[in-house]
C-alpha cells in the first residue's frame, strides 16, 4: 500500500513539474503579445512619429517595461492607456481619445463633408436656374 502511494506521489509531482512551467511560459507569451500590440498603438516621445514597438530609444524601452509590469500586475489595456495618458498626455496615443475635448477633431471631416455637399448643391441649383 505504501509503495503505491509513493508511486502516485511521484507521478503527481512529475506531472506538476511539467505542467506548471508550460502554463507560466504560455502566460509569458500572452503578456508579450499584449505588450507588442499595445506598444504599436503608442508614440515614442523621443522619436519622430515612431511607435514604441519600432523604437530602440531609452524612452521606448522604459515604457515597454512599464507596460509589461502593468500587465503582470493584472491591469487591463484601458487601465494602462489611462495611466500613460495621465503621465505623458494624449500625444502618446497615435489615435486620439474620443471625448468632448476632441469632438471637433473627430467631427470636422463630417462637418466639412456636409458643408461641401451644401456648397455644390447650391452651385448646381444656380447653374440650372
Amino acid at each position: 500500500m505504501k509503495k503505491s502511494n509513493l508511486f502516485y506521489k511521484i507521478i503527481l509531482s512529475l506531472t506538476l513539474f511539467f505542467i506548471i512551467p508550460s502554463n507560466i511560459a504560455a502566460d509569458e507569451k500572452n503578456i508579450e503579445k499584449k505588450v507588442k500590440l499595445l506598444t504599436q498603438k503608442l508614440r515614442c516621445m523621443t522619436c519622430q512619429n515612431q511607435s514604441i514597438y519600432d523604437s530602440d530609444s531609452d524612452f521606448a524601452v522604459k515604457i515597454s517595461n512599464i507596460i509589461k509590469d502593468k500587465f503582470q500586475e493584472g491591469k487591463s489595456e484601458d487601465e494602462i492607456i489611462f495611466f500613460l495618458t495621465k503621465r505623458y498626455g494624449e500625444y502618446i496615443l497615435f489615435q486620439p481619445l474620443f471625448n468632448m475635448k476632441n469632438l471637433l477633431l473627430w467631427g470636422f471631416p463630417f462637418i466639412l463633408l456636409v458643408i461641401s455637399i451644401i456648397f455644390f448643391a447650391i452651385r448646381i441649383k444656380k447653374r440650372t436656374s
